[in-house]
């Protein structure tokens, strides 16, 4: 998608739908007020007629006269008093409208949204490119069957910078979100380490490393091995490196993310109704991947190592039993009590592993517990960190980023429920209590000194419901923006 910024007239812009924005309840001022005159005041008799209310997400798609270029105008609601996320969710709303129109082009006229410009114009791209995504790889029928894509996106009076730069983040989004959505016979371990290797052909200051099952062996990752005793697709650590010529000093940012391709829980094993939709446990490592690739992209200057530990949960006469005893890389073992809690021994290995490659700062991302979505539902995601200034630019990276998080305790209270007897702690708890605050706690034990910050990403991964965002069905992507975001502060 082709992104651009002109200084032409809303009236004059050649595109298929010109976009303008009108606040709940709806006024014609300025810019708005010209295109409903050359309308011959046709939004003017809607907005009276009560069809156009400027609720948050609503569309009205008018066909355009002799006065306006433009093949038709879309006037979209912001809602009472918008924000970022109700720009985001406006444009996103316009491009699906657009598209279902067959539309390939489409203009904002940023005059006539309330906010600061470089706001407006990133959240208008982002949500034009977030709102034009579709997952249609496997699809076979007739291209004309399904919406157009759009080819070009334009800002009018926007601000070219903030532009570009929204449109790198929201692109790197929505390759997430095709790697989330990707199924799991077409996405394993290696296709996520052909993912990095592309990355760090792409970019000159990328390098990465995929380390198989002999090199997990030599660094004694018994935690992540025991996930990937069952057997089924080889194990991969990756571990890519964004290094640009001058980084910020005292600072090498870590991004870690679960990388489980398939999930069947193990010899626990999870109920059939659970077991659709364990494509997206591998949702962390396509945000810190992609998030990677961004910051290289955008040339931020700050060092990142991102570390995946890809790898599948399966059955098998040699997978991991409950009961097992296992030593992670940092020598603590570890009782296996549920075969399900797999994502935190992986996690576990490669937190440690990130230390070991010189992270100073380090955000690891995870699908990790159903207690999480009952916590926080779809639209937070949970953060629990050891460093106050650290979750505090995690807090205000995800408002920036329309990725939004909410504090969690970490506290010592929950190492009660880690106790073993035949071992240092164990990998799950029987207690029934605060299942999400326990994996946090147990994660802690091995993220090592320094800043540490671990997002449970499990209800904000993927989207089975429509959350006000403009954001599809399936892989949302999310994390992308909020780790972007993070490493700009850092810098």
């Amino acid at each position: 998608m082709r992104i651009t910024t002109a200084n032409t007239s809303p009236l004059r812009a050649n595109a298929d739908v010109l976009v303008v924005t009108v606040t709940k309840p709806p006024t014609l001022e300025g810019v708005a007020a010209e295109v409903d005159a050359a309308l011959g005041g046709t939004v003017a008799d809607l907005i009276k007629a009560g069809e156009i209310r400027g609720a948050r997400g609503q569309v009205t798609v008018i066909h355009a006269g002799a006065g306006v270029r433009a093949r038709s105008v879309a006037v979209v609601g912001l809602g009472a008093t918008p924000e970022g996320d109700d720009i985001r969710h406006a444009a996103a709303a316009a491009a699906r409208a657009a598209t279902t129109a067959r539309a390939k082009t489409i203009a904002f006229a940023v005059d006539t949204v309330p906010a600061d410009r470089d706001l407006a114009s990133r959240c208008l791209v982002e949500g034009a490119v977030l709102g034009d995504y579709r997952f249609d790889r496997f699809r076979s029928g007739p291209a004309k069957e399904r919406p157009s894509r759009l080819d070009t996106v334009t800002l009018l009076n926007g601000k070219r910078r903030a532009s570009e730069r929204a449109a790198v983040v929201a692109t790197a989004v929505n390759r997430a979100r095709d790697l989330q959505n990707a199924p799991s016979n077409h996405l394993g371990p290696e296709q996520l380490a052909e993912r990095a290797r592309s990355i760090a052909v792409e970019y000159k200051t990328v390098t990465t490393t995929v380390n198989d099952r002999r090199f997990m062996e030599r660094r004694k990752m018994g935690a992540f091995l025991a996930v990937a005793a069952a057997g089924g697709p080889a194990p991969a650590l990756i571990t890519l490196r964004h290094k640009p010529a001058k980084p910020a000093r005292g600072v090498v940012l870590g991004l870690v993310g679960k990388g489980l391709t398939y999930d069947t829980g193990g010899y626990s094993l999870k109920p059939a109704r659970s077991m659709s939709g364990m494509k997206f446990d591998m949702s962390g490592a396509a945000a810190v991947l992609e998030a990677t690739a961004a910051i290289a992209e955008l040339s931020l200057p700050i060092e990142v190592v991102c570390v995946v530990g890809a790898v599948e949960n399966l059955v098998s006469a040699t997978g991991m039993r409950p009961d097992d005893i296992v030593t992670a890389a940092n020598g603590k073992t570890i009782e296996i009590t549920n075969t399900d809690a797999e994502g935190r021994l992986v996690l576990a290995d490669c937190l440690y592993h990130a230390r070991r490659q010189g992270a100073t700062h380090v955000v690891d991302l995870a699908t990790l517990t159903g207690a999480m979505v009952v916590a926080l539902g779809d639209w937070h995601a949970g953060v629990f960190a050891n460093d106050e200034a650290f979750v505090e630019r995690i807090d205000a990276a995800g408002e920036l980023g329309g990725e939004h998080v909410w504090r969690m305790p970490l506290h010592d209270t929950y190492k009660r429920f880690m106790r073993s007897d035949v071992a240092d702690m164990r990998n799950a708890s029987t207690a029934g209590k605060g299942g999400a605050c326990f994996a946090a706690r147990f994660l802690q034990e091995f993220a090592g000194d320094g800043p540490w910050a671990h997002l449970d990403i499990a209800g904000v991964a993927d989207i089975d419901t429509d959350r006000g965002d403009g954001l599809a069905k399936g892989g949302s992507g999310w994390g992308v923006r909020l780790l972007v975001e993070l490493a700009q502060s850092l810098c």
